[in-house]
């Protein structure tokens, strides 16, 4: 599929990164620039009502072609992480890769290894769309774009293939919050169900997410001229200090795996008078996630009774839901993304994703949306990869999913 990777080329050349603290969706403009280009091609493809929204969501459908199909949702975002540019990606083709080191840049001493990432050792024989060492390469979530745009254009050029109506949904804003999903258009996007093209190497499903909430945790202080303070002076910073080590020391990001869940100090800022902690909360039991709550409740209340009533405060807000709540009860969903990676030769696995997609938005607003792998690697950062050939295997997935509901 030459016009599969092209596309992803020309995605990936397209700089979209969000940024963080924006008061405005989208966080950055030229997230429109690729909005403005894919509205474009639904339009060339026969979508009706493609267009791109005010927060830079590009929405469209294709009309279906037999009746009785249930109407699928296809998405994937349109912003690269703020972690690392996506400014001038240089992405460069490993064909047949034969299972060893890939020196990303010379100069910079950037090499994709196997003894860091051993799951390259899959891929010989494979190619591979690398970055040149200095940027992120775009696969999250171009990769998925490309792909299900694919799909589009296989019913566009089959128009004797049998299919529902097929709507897409391309949001803005994905990596720093799902913040272009938060304004969806029902009237634009509606199916009975949908799918996310957010996960990570060819062959996982994922239809679990973790239950999420924010907290954050101001300590209030008293300033005294610290060679006259003994007895007077109250340390906001050290008060605030703590509370993090009051926290489980196992039940952190760096020791948890699977269906772990964990408190994650994200950010700590201060002075004598006034410290602010900001926390991530993450479990995939609601009820886990209650207690996690309420941990930092009684932390607090222990602290106070220290140091005095009203020291510490915290404000805890949740984020997202657990995405299996609205998918468990239409399993046949999953079960259709299963069978269509076995009849395209792929081992499906599942994985309870550790984080949030757009899906989590949708599954809540009456789309029930699990996701499908995009076949990348290493996201986020100089190291992203992803098989041209997975790519490709994915986008057959999908054709075969919207074919199965046709049947």
């Amino acid at each position: 599929m030459t016009e599969l990777l092209d596309r992803f080329l020309k995605y990936v050349s397209i700089d979209t990164q969000s940024a963080y603290g924006q008061a405005v969706v989208p966080s950055t403009e030229k997230q429109r620039d690729l909005a403005a280009v894919l509205a474009d091609e639904l339009r060339a493809l026969g979508a009706e009502c493609a267009a791109v929204s005010e927060s830079g969501c590009v929405y469209g459908k294709i009309p279906a072609n037999c009746e009785g199909a249930p109407s699928i949702g296809f998405s994937a975002h349109l912003d690269t992480s703020p972690d690392l540019s996506g400014k001038d990606v240089k992405p460069r083709i490993v064909k047949n890769y034969d299972g060893g080191d890939v020196t990303l840049n010379e100069e910079l001493g950037v090499v994709l290894s196997p003894e860091n990432f051993p799951h390259m050792k899959n891929y010989k024989g494979w190619d591979l769309v690398v970055t040149d060492g200095t940027t992120l390469l775009g696969a999250d979530d171009k990769a998925g774009l490309a792909e299900i745009m694919t799909m589009a254009q296989y019913f566009h050029d089959n128009p004797g293939e049998k299919h529902g109506e097929i709507q897409f949904f391309f949001p803005t804003d994905e990596e720093i919050g799902c913040l272009g999903a938060k304004t969806l258009d029902k009237n634009l996007f509606n199916p009975k169900f949908a799918y996310t093209l957010d996960g990570g190497p060819l062959g996982e499903i994922t239809y679990e997410t973790f239950n999420a909430a924010a907290a954050r945790v101001d300590v209030t202080g008293v300033n005294i001229h610290p060679g006259l303070s003994k007895n007077q002076m109250i340390n906001a910073i050290l008060i605030a200090n703590e509370f993090i080590n009051m926290l489980p020391p196992a039940e952190t990001p760096s020791h948890t795996e699977g269906y772990e869940g964990y408190y994650h100090v994200l950010e700590a800022s201060g002075e004598v008078e006034l410290a602010t902690l900001r926390l991530l909360l993450r479990d995939h039991d609601a009820e886990k996630l209650e207690a996690r709550k309420q941990r930092l409740r009684d932390i607090a209340e222990f602290l106070n009774k220290v140091y005095g009533e009203g020291r510490v405060t915290v404000e805890i807000e949740d984020t997202y839901r657990n995405i299996g709540e609205a998918i468990k009860p239409c399993f046949e969903i999953v079960e259709a993304i299963d069978a269509a990676m076995k009849a395209e030769g792929v081992a499906p696995f599942y994985t309870p994703m550790r984080g949030g997609t757009d899906g989590t938005i949708l599954s809540f607003e009456g789309i029930p949306c699990p996701n499908i792998c995009t076949g990348g690697h290493n996201f986020h950062g100089r190291y992203e990869y992803v098989p041209v050939q997975s790519m490709e295997k994915i986008a057959n997935i999908l054709i075969g999913i919207v074919k199965s509901f046709a049947k």
